[in-house]
């Protein structure tokens, strides 16, 4: 699934082709996905002017001066700027026809994504609900700390909660405890402030580089073959399972947590 730092990498990447633009037609192929797609979309932003485009955890958001469209790829989707005369292809659910003769197009081969449409000021219990942003102020080791006490859960299944703090999927989160030199299976309420600080560090040193890493395969969004270009970066523990850890040289250790693949160092991470 698209972590945040891809997901960032889409904004992006469509922001230069959209903003601006107004929306000339919407066409919906597929309404059925997650949710079914908001059947006042087409509606509601047909001849709106996207005036911003932001993003709320893993969440793109299109906005106009009537309301938001609030789009989210689930597993396999992706968005991509074609010509208007690009060939459908299966899978090509949603068309937003744009005044410049472009379509961003919304991809997704297994329909877990989602479109909303959300009208005036209205929001959506899907973001509502979300923690701090973790690039910002908000996301800090005493914010951490405080939310950690009394906690049995494991760390990293504390840290990837959407409702404690956006955005940290199961790589990073893996990184981030490395990195800071904590066991992902350690109980998030006997994690010290003076540790969570370091977290806290990590957590945003290791998304902010998979967002620049991101940033240099930005030309991938207008390619017809719809290539999300998600960058590449070298990774300490995430999928190393058995080998080496970079800093000490013992095998890590592979388990399971939350159903997640987790992988950590035993010498390290304590």
């Amino acid at each position: 699934m698209p972590e945040l730092p891809e997901v960032e990498t889409t904004r992006r990447g469509i922001e230069p082709h959209v903003l601006g633009q107004t929306v000339a037609a919407v066409l919906v192929r597929q309404e059925k996905l997650r949710w079914p797609v908001s059947a006042d979309l087409g509606q509601g932003l047909t001849g709106q002017r996207i005036m911003a485009v932001n993003r709320r955890g893993k969440y793109i958001l299109l906005v106009t001066a009537t309301g938001r469209v609030m789009i989210h790829l689930g597993m396999s989707g992706s968005l991509r700027i074609v010509d208007s005369a690009a060939v459908v292809r299966p899978h090509d659910h949603v068309d937003f026809v744009l005044s410049n003769d472009k379509v961003l197009r919304f991809h997704d081969p297994r329909r877990f994504g989602s479109i909303f449409w959300l009208a005036g000021a209205d929001n959506h219990e899907l973001i509502d609900s979300l923690g701090p942003e973790p690039l910002t102020l908000a996301f800090s080791a005493p914010y951490l700390f405080a939310r950690s006490r009394g906690k049995s859960v494991a760390v990293k299944n504390f840290l990837m909660n959407s409702h404690v703090v956006v955005g940290v999927g199961n790589i990073y989160a893996n990184e981030s405890l490395h990195l800071a030199g904590i066991r992902p299976d350690k109980p998030a309420g006997k994690v010290s402030l003076a540790r969570y600080l370091r977290l806290v560090e990590q957590v945003k040193a290791v998304l902010a580089r998979a967002i620049e890493a991101g940033g240099t395969t930005l030309r991938d969004f207008v390619r017809e073959d719809g290539s999300a270009g998600y960058f590449k970066q070298a990774l300490h523990v995430y999928g190393r399972g058995g080998e080496p850890c970079l800093a000490c040289g013992r095998a890590l250790v592979e388990i399971r947590l939350g159903q997640r693949t987790t992988v950590y160092c035993s010498r390290c991470q304590r």
